[in-house]
Parts: structure tokens; sequence; C-alpha cells
């Protein structure tokens, strides 16, 4: 029967207190000093790694982040306990009272690949406004990123096989759980083994059996015939359990061959301990040498995108790959590192681009209201640049384009033969969301047809090529000129 429920979680959760106690005392700040309705632009972004961990990024946490921004309210209990905390002013909380995003938010596409120093978010709002949003639209859209970037990697590691997401038990929580195996997704994997979000997201739902399936029976033979009288269609048996080469796959074998005198094929078996290439190698010649050619060989065991390609290398014969703990919890990488900054201020309607300075050349942000080009070459198709510029700027397509490393500008490059698409889409006007959510499934194809326009080296585990992200021009000599003149 085909399930008829809503796709998505239909629990509307205020979040509106999940902020660090610092984005409220400066909204007090703000409000005493005149500046609570000055509006100003924040740019959502991260900052490229030294570790080689994260070269591209897939977006996720959209859809979360429009369910936050639609409930934003204090309740009254809210503002009772900001009350008992002895910092808040009176007017400050009757302002809290009565508040709501009237603001405008700019994001790219969740499935998009993104790069560092790109802006995710883009907001604009009132002060008062636009810095309470900050930390959660950072813990949304760092955690559901890094997650769907890390299982990107793992698909990718994989070759063409399936990945399934099995890492509930192990994750930081149930959001983190649920969520996280929604950015698994987005990433590529083609099922979960979580329930909860296979509801919330209709989503291919997949598991077999546990180790304490086959040892609550007298013996291996009869827990595999048990499993597959209940679920003859998908019999998919855990060989593992005691002696896998002797044991498993002969008395997998055994039911196999009954079943298919019931005129049922059998699904495979799954390996979840040992070295899986060697015993995948072996596993493969004894089902192909009883005439099971079709079934499938499914491993997990604490794997990642370097274990998967290490195994390949081996010539592991692996089909489908259940990945849980480091998939989940971004092993390797414990966080994307999101940062949220302000960009431009406008006095009287008239944009003031801002920049912040630091020491660490990688901490100094770009100015201004800005957008997001991704150019494309007409010939293949393929991604050869990102192009961040000035919110007014424009590309014209029938003109050669040339580009250049913002540190080294020496390195310059002419494109034509070319076409290009803006990156950041509109997700709240006027405080009204205006942006028609795509299903999971949506997301997916999305994604997958959005990384096809990208070569192989910017998405290898070792050493990747570099992605070029520059500024344009006009961005560029404003961000020399904010430079120089801060220097005063």
């Amino acid at each position: 029967m085909e399930y008829q429920g809503k796709a998505r979680d239909t629990l509307q959760r205020n979040l509106t207190m999940m902020t660090d106690f610092y984005e409220l005392t400066m909204m007090q700040g703000y409000l005493r000093n005149g500046l609570a309705d000055n509006i100003g632009v924040f740019d959502l972004f991260f900052r490229k790694r030294d570790d080689g961990q994260i070269m591209y990024a897939i977006m996720a946490g959209v859809e979360q982040l429009c369910e936050y921004i639609e409930n934003l309210h204090f309740d009254e209990d809210d503002i009772e306990y900001l009350r008992s905390q002895n910092v808040f002013d009176e007017e400050f909380l009757t302002r809290l009272a009565s508040f709501r995003f009237t603001g405008e938010i700019y994001a790219i596409p969740e499935g998009t690949p993104v790069f560092p120093m790109e802006p995710l978010v883009r907001v604009r709002a009132p002060l008062f406004e636009a810095q309470l949003v900050e930390t959660a639209l950072l813990t949304i859209i760092n955690h559901q990123t890094l997650i769907a970037t890390k299982a990107s990697r793992v698909v990718y590691s994989a070759k063409g096989g399936t990945v399934m997401e099995f890492g509930l038990r192990r994750a930081q929580g149930p959001d983190a759980g649920n969520y996280g195996a929604r950015a698994a997704v987005i990433g590529g994997c083609s099922s979960t083994s979580n329930v909860y979000t296979g509801k919330m997201f209709d989503v291919p739902i997949s598991g077999t059996h546990a180790h304490a399936w086959v040892m609550s029976f007298p013996d291996e033979l009869t827990a595999f015939r048990a499993y597959a009288d209940t679920f003859p269609n998908a019999c998919l048996l855990l060989v593992d359990t005691y002696d896998t080469l002797r044991s498993g796959v002969p008395n997998a074998i055994t039911v196999f061959r009954e079943l298919r005198e019931k005129g049922i094929e059998p699904r495979g078996i799954r390996l979840d301990s040992g070295d899986l290439a060697y015993l995948s190698i072996e596993a493969r010649k004894m089902l192909d040498e009883a005439g099971f050619p079709d079934t499938i060989i499914c491993a997990s065991s604490d794997l990642d995108e370097y274990v998967i390609q290490d195994l390949l290398m081996q010539g592991a014969r692996i089909d489908t790959w259940g990945v849980g703990t480091k998939m989940i919890t971004g092993d390797g990488c414990p966080a994307l590192g999101g940062v949220y900054k302000l960009s431009a201020e406008y006095v009287d309607g008239v944009e003031v681009p801002k920049l912040k300075k630091s020491e660490n050349p990688i901490k100094v942000t770009n100015p201004g209201v800005k957008k997001i080009y991704r150019i494309f070459d007409n010939e293949t198709g393929r991604a050869l640049a990102d192009l961040i510029t000035r919110d007014h700027e424009t590309i014209d397509t029938t003109q050669p384009l040339e580009i250049f490393d913002p540190i080294n500008t020496w390195k310059r490059k002419t494109i034509t033969d070319f076409h290009v698409r803006e990156l950041l889409v509109p997700i709240f006007i006027d405080g009204k969301c205006v942006y028609e959510l795509p299903t999971l499934k949506e997301i997916c194809a999305y994604s997958k047809k959005e990384l096809s326009a990208f070569w192989d080296q910017y998405r290898r585990l070792n050493k990747p090529h570099v992605y070029k992200v520059d500024l344009s021009q006009e961005l560029y000599d404003l961000k020399q000129e904010l430079l120089h003149r801060s220097g005063k």
C-alpha cells in the first residue's frame, strides 16, 4: 500500500529562543542606540579549510530555514524567562512580544555544489531582526550542509555503488539523526535506516537484520530460514555472525535454493566485519558458482569514503554500502565552519559596504551586497568558474569575460562561448516566503544533475583541483579600497 501521508514534518516548532545570548544583548543595544531599524545585510558562508576535507560542499537546510523563519515569535513564557534574567529592560521585552521577521532572505537552493567564501544565504533586514536569526541559520545550514557534503564524498568513492545511510544510533541526538539523514539523502544516499526521516520526507527506508536475530535461534540456518519465511521477497541475510565463509555464506545459499524452489529470487547477503575485500571476493565466487550471480553483496562496518576507495582498489565485490557513524557525524571534519558576517548597511536608502579586516587573510570578508554567477561552457555544459559580483552587476554573455584569482591577480583567464546562472534565489521577501519548496526527491535529482556539471578533478578525495571562485573587477576594487581606507 502506498503511503498517502504528508512528505514533510507537520510539527511546527518554535525555535525562536534557539539563539546565542549575545544576539539578544546586541538587539537591546541596537534598540537603545537607535539602530534597531537600520537595514543591514549579512552573508552566511564558509571559509576554505587547510585540511582539504571540504573543497566543495552540497548546500542543504533551506527547508528547515523556511520553517524556522515562518515560526519566529516570542511566546509569553519566553518573555517571562528573559525578564527573569534581570538583564533586559521593558522597552526591549515589549518589542520582542510583537517580533516578526519582515526582511528578505536569498539562498542557494539545496543540492547545489557550493564553494568557500560564497554567500550561501544572504539576509537583508532591520538589524534587530537580522541579528536574532544568526545562530539558528548557522546551526541549520552548517549541520545539514556538512552531512550532505560528507555523503557526497562517500557516494563518489563508491563509484556507482548504492550507499545507504545507517547513522541514527550514532548521531549526536535525535535532530542530528533525523535531519542528518535528510542531508545524507541530498548528498546522494539512496535510502536511510531512519524510519522517522523516511516518513517525514517520503524517502526509501532500508535495513535487514542484526546479529541478535541469528543468535536468537538454535542455529544460523534456522535463523536464515525464519527470516526468509518472514520476508521472502526481501531476503538479504547477514552472514558474519559465526563464520562468514564456512557457515554464513553456505547457509545463505541453502536458503536461497529453497526460495528459488518456491519461485522467489533472493536479494543477497550482508558483510559486517572482517576483511571486506577478501570476504566479498570469496563470497561472490561462492554465490556465482551456486547459481546466484544476480544476488548483491552489501557491506557495512565503520565505513567512510577512504575505506570504500581502498576496498574497491583491492578488488572488493561489493554492490551496496551501509554507512553510519562516520557519515552522520561528519567524521574527519566535525564542523563546516560557516560564519555570518555583516557586509553592508543602508543609510537613507543608500548601500554602505562593510568589511571585516583581519591579520589572517582568510578572515577578511567580501564587502557589499553580492550575488554569485556560475559560468558554464556552452560546448561541454561543464562548470568553469563562479564569479562573485556586486548585486547590481550583470554579465554580457555575448562578450569575452576575463576572470582573475583574487589573491594571485596575475592568474587570469578569458572565457568565451559560455552561459551563466545566478545561484542565489529569493526565499523571503518582506517577511513572506516566496519560495516553492521542492520535495526531497526533487532536490536529489537536481543535485545529481548539478554535480554532473563538474569535472572529477574537483571531487577527488586526495588533493582535488581547486575550483575557481573569483571576484568581479568592481567587487575586487571595492574590497581593496575599503582595506586601504581601514588602515588609515
